[in-house]
C-alpha cells in the first residue's frame, strides 16, 4: 500500500486548494476567503487528515475535499482572530480587514465556515453525520476557548488547570479532529479514531506548552518570532500563571508591578520578568510538562491497531513540529 509523506501531503493538499473555484457574486465577499487561502502557511491540518487516513487507505485524494473543509475552517477562524487582535499582519502579507475592511472580514470569515461545511459534507452518506458531529463539536470548543481567553486578560488568579483547559481548546481538539476525521473516513474502528483524537490532543497540548516556552528562551532566528512577546502583552501563558502561583511576596509584588506598568523599555521588562521566571524555576517545571504530554502521546500512538512502519510517518512529522528526532 502506497504511503505518502508529509511533503507530498501538502503538494496535494495546496494544489486542491488552489483549483477550488469561486465563481459566485458578489467578488467582494470571495475575494477575501480566496487571498486568505493564498497565504500559505504548514496546512498541519489537512496533512494530519490525509495522514490519519493513509494510514489505513492509500487513496488520499478520496478526502482531500474534507482536508479543504477543515484547512477553510482553520482559516476561517484566523481571519476573525485577525480582526479581533486588530492584527495588522498574517504570514507577513495585510489582513483581510486591513486589505479590505472589518466588515469584509466579519461577512467572509462568517462565508468561510459554511464553505468548511460544504465541503466537510462531500462525503459518503454512511459517514455524513459522525464528520460533522467531530466538526460541530470541534467549532463550539474552539468558540469557548475564545471567550476563555477574553476573560483570562482581566484576571490574575487564573489556575493552571484553566490554563490548560483553554489550550486545549485553542490548539488540540482542531489537530485532534483532523486525525479523527481522517481515520473515520477510512473506516478506522472507534477504538482507533478515538486514540487518534487522543493523541493529537496530547500533542498539541505540548506543542503549545513548549511554545509558551519558546517565547521566553527560544532562539529568535530559530522561533520565527521576536523573544518575549507574551511577556510584553502580560499574556496568561503557563510561565506567567506559575511564576505567580510559585512566587514569594517580594517576587509576586516585583511580578505585579510589571504586569500593570505602562511606561517602561521592552528589554528591560524581559529581561526583569525573564529574572523571576529563573528564579522560581518555571523553565523547569515548563519543559517537565511538556516532555510528560509528548511522551503520554507517543504511547497512545504506540497502542494504535497499525504496524509500527506505517506509523512511522505520522510518528516523524509529529516529531518534526515539536523539533524532535523520531
Amino acid at each position: 500500500m502506497i504511503q505518502y509523506n508529509a511533503s507530498q501531503l501538502l503538494e496535494k493538499i495546496n494544489a486542491y486548494l488552489a483549483q477550488m473555484p469561486y465563481s459566485r457574486v458578489p467578488q467582494g465577499l470571495y475575494d477575501p476567503i480566496e487571498y486568505e487561502l493564498s497565504l500559505g502557511g504548514k496546512r498541519i491540518r489537512p496533512v494530519l487528515m490525509l495522514m490519519a487516513y493513509n494510514l489505513y487507505k492509500e487513496n488520499v485524494d478520496t478526502i482531500l475535499p474534507q482536508a479543504a473543509g477543515l484547512e477553510t475552517y482553520h482559516n476561517h477562524t484566523l481571519l476573525h482572530d485577525d480582526l479581533m487582535d486588530k492584527a495588522d499582519m498574517r504570514r507577513n502579507k495585510p489582513t483581510v480587514h486591513r486589505k479590505w475592511s472589518e466588515n469584509a472580514a466579519i461577512l467572509s470569515g462568517d462565508a468561510m465556515l459554511i464553505l468548511s461545511y460544504r465541503l466537510m459534507s462531500d462525503c459518503p452518506k454512511e459517514k455524513l453525520k459522525e464528520v460533522l458531529d467531530v466538526l460541530t463539536e470541534t467549532t463550539m470548543e474552539i468558540w469557548e476557548e475564545q471567550q476563555w481567553d477574553m476573560e483570562f486578560e482581566t484576571r490574575l488568579n487564573v489556575t493552571v488547570e484553566e490554563y490548560i483547559e483553554m489550550i486545549r481548546l485553542k490548539t488540540s481538539v482542531l489537530l485532534a479532529a483532523a486525525l479523527k476525521i481522517g481515520a473515520l473516513m477510512a473506516g478506522a474502528s472507534q477504538v482507533d479514531a478515538e486514540m487518534l483524537y487522543d493523541f493529537g490532543v496530547k500533542m498539541g497540548l505540548a506543542f503549545q506548552l513548549q511554545d509558551d516556552y519558546l517565547d521566553v528562551y527560544g532562539n529568535p532566528d530559530v522561533f520565527g518570532k521576536k523573544i518575549g512577546g507574551d511577556i510584553l502583552c502580560n499574556k496568561k501563558t503557563y510561565m506567567l500563571i506559575t511564576a505567580l502561583k510559585k512566587a514569594d511576596a517580594v517576587q509576586r509584588e516585583e511580578l505585579e508591578r510589571w504586569l500593570t506598568a505602562s511606561d517602561y523599555h521592552a528589554a528591560e521588562k524581559i529581561e526583569a520578568v525573564t529574572r523571576i521566571y529563573n528564579e522560581i524555576g518555571v523553565d523547569k517545571c515548563c519543559g517537565w510538562i511538556v516532555e510528560d504530554y509528548y511522551n503520554q502521546g507517543l504511547g497512545i500512538l504506540e497502542r494504535l491497531s497499525v504496524s509500527a512502519e506505517r506509523k512511522e510517518v505520522l510518528k516523524s512529522f509529529v516529531c518534526s513540529l515539536m523539533g524532535r528526532k523520531v
